[in-house]
């Protein structure tokens, strides 16, 4: 397991994570640009019987985000530019942002009823030790920075709802994640015009 970075401040904390995913989303950003640019679209031909199935792609993502965000949403956001203009994929992406929204509130009923389990503990024993040491620290700030960063959301939601947070402070302080979706699909809907 490893040891938690000890922060000196709730700041310190945003900023080191929010940086950690714009970093990431740069990377992202440029390697699609990348393969727009200089790889023929052929090349991934492959591809073309799983993302050409809005159903499949959006039972993917449901997946993905139940199961603590194996795959980041952000390579959804981009599968949506494909398919079509912009209200195209303003719709598909308010559905992938209702989706991972639901993900995190499954995810918190989840840790609230399923606390005693021993599937539960093994859990956080083995994954969540070091979010709920940040969770003691941080309190209701971790749910806002798991919900704009790459932290795990949905992991966070379980810890938290484990812990018996309040549920109507969970949905203010989660609505964050609605913003995360909105900035970072205009970051890279502005990106696909380069």
């Amino acid at each position: 397991m490893a040891k938690p970075i000890k922060y000196h401040s709730r700041r310190q904390f945003l900023w080191r994570n929010l940086l950690r995913g714009l970093g990431f989303l740069i990377v992202l950003i440029a390697i699609f640009i990348f393969f727009k640019k200089e790889v023929d679209v052929e090349y991934f031909a492959w591809l073309k019987p799983v993302y050409s199935r809005p159903a499949l792609m959006f039972l993917i993502f449901t997946a993905s985000e139940v199961f603590f965000g194996i795959i980041p949403p952000e390579i959804f956001m981009m599968w949506a530019l494909n398919q079509g203009e912009i209200f195209a994929y303003a719709s598909i992406v308010t559905l992938l942002m209702f989706i991972s929204y639901g993900a995190g509130w499954l995810a918190f009923f989840v840790g609230r009823w399923g606390r005693n389990t021993t599937w539960y503990r093994f859990l956080k024993r083995k994954y969540f030790s070091k979010y709920e040491i940040y969770f003691q620290e941080f309190g209701s700030f971790l749910i806002i920075v798991a919900s704009v960063t790459p932290l795990p959301f949905a992991g966070v939601c379980m810890l938290v709802g484990a812990a018996n947070y309040k549920a109507s402070r969970f949905l203010v302080y989660s609505m964050f994640r609605l913003a995360r979706f909105i900035i970072y699909a205009a970051i890279i809907w502005e990106a696909n015009t380069l």
